[in-house]
């Protein structure tokens, strides 16, 4: 087991540390799909899956006596939690969303495509490829879940069951992938802490990072609101706690050095993003969008790491020249200011929004739940 870096450590994480990282799920949600495993063999996780995936939230009466006691005992909040910082950071989602959400389908996604190991159990999953659709509505569900007033904080709050259902759903994975044909124990453990924190950190720094890159001007007590939301999902999903970086220094360089120590091209990479694409484009109204998410996700991620990903260079400014007189910019201020794609942001994940209400889960629940409120803030279309 990888020792807990000193306090100046975690700002200088080696590829050892990491690579030590990758074997190392969640003891807590692992043990309990183990007991599942033992009672009623490989039918009893298989069922516990069925059940997660098809339902809202992860009804106790529904579950085993062991589920139950789980959940139980997963629902609190860490001692180091902070409500005003949580309140904070949700303030700073009310003001951002629709923009957070274009951030998800072109950086924070495919910020956790470029991690050649991390990125098979996604690529494994049967479910991404049957339904690509409902993996990443699931995510932008989980952003929403999280950032909505009260989601982390109130009593039974709907971020909370989300992160738990998510938790239990991460530990059959690196049960049943991790035993399945196809998987390479050079990967290490599925879904392990290491790719746990990277993702949590595509969530979290990335997302600043992207709000910066388009323009938006926070303050420094927002960011570290923000990333305080994010380190309190962190542990609800049993991330250790020197995983979870206290300031927005350590943040950064932990996204340097999981992309030091993973980020590459891969088969894995490529089929994800190009699903991503697709799925992007089908969302968006019209053949004026048809670029949008390769140019966007360019220009986010960067060129280098884009290309991992089969993003080439594309003509950014002639494919962005339709959109943006759309939003009466001239092409030529996109090089001179980010207010154009900032603007672009907002509309282009206002309609990412508006279509994810209607695109089909399966299963009990509506294809997407946006409270009414966050609705109306942000002027979605819709009203479920």
């Amino acid at each position: 087991m990888p020792e807990k870096p000193a306090a100046a450590a975690d700002l200088a994480w080696t590829n050892e540390q990491l690579e030590a990282y990758r074997a190392i799920g969640d003891p807590p949600a692992d043990d309990l799909v183990a007991e599942l495993y033992r009672s009623g063999q490989v039918p009893a996780v298989n069922r516990l899956m069925r059940h997660l995936v098809m339902n809202e939230y992860p009804e106790p009466e529904a579950l085993p006596e062991p589920v139950r006691r789980y959940l139980d005992q997963t629902e609190q909040l860490p001692e180091w939690t902070d409500r005003a910082r949580i309140q904070a950071g949700e303030q700073l989602f009310w003001r951002n969303g629709p923009k957070l959400v274009l951030i998800l389908h072109c950086y924070s996604l495919p910020f956790c495509y470029c991690a050649g190991k991390g990125a098979q159990v996604l690529n494994l999953t049967d479910r991404l490829e049957t339904n690509p659709a409902r993996r990443i509505l699931e995510t932008a569900q989980l952003l929403v879940d999280v950032m909505q007033p009260g989601g982390l904080t109130a009593p039974g709050g709907r971020g909370r069951r989300t992160v738990q259902k998510v938790r239990l759903m991460h530990a059959a994975v690196r049960l049943l992938a991790g035993s399945a044909r196809g998987w390479d124990p050079a990967w290490g453990l599925p879904i392990n802490q290491e790719d746990l924190a990277g993702t949590l950190m595509s969530f979290s720094w990335v997302g600043l990072d992207g709000l910066q890159k388009l323009g938006v001007d926070l303050s420094e007590a927002d960011r570290e609101a923000y990333l305080h939301c994010w380190n309190v999902v962190g542990h609800l999903l049993g991330i250790r706690r020197e995983l979870l970086p206290r300031d927005e220094v350590r943040a950064h360089a932990l996204v340097k050095a999981v992309a030091r120590h993973q980020f590459g091209p891969s088969a894995a990479g490529r089929m994800l993003t190009e699903a991503l694409v697709k799925l992007t484009a089908y969302g968006l109204p019209g053949n004026a969008f048809e670029h949008l998410a390769p140019v966007m996700i360019r220009y986010l991620l960067g060129g280098e790491w884009a290309a991992h990903l089969g993003l080439g260079d594309p003509p950014m400014f002639e494919r962005l020249a339709g959109l943006l007189r759309l939003l009466n910019f001239q092409v030529s201020e996109v090089i001179q200011s980010s207010r154009a794609l900032s603007a672009l942001a907002e509309l282009s994940g206002r309609k990412l929004i508006e279509a994810a209400l209607f695109i089909e889960r399966g299963g009990n629940r509506p294809s997407f739940a946006l409270p009414l409120e966050l609705q109306q803030k942000w002027g979605v279309n819709w009203v479920g």
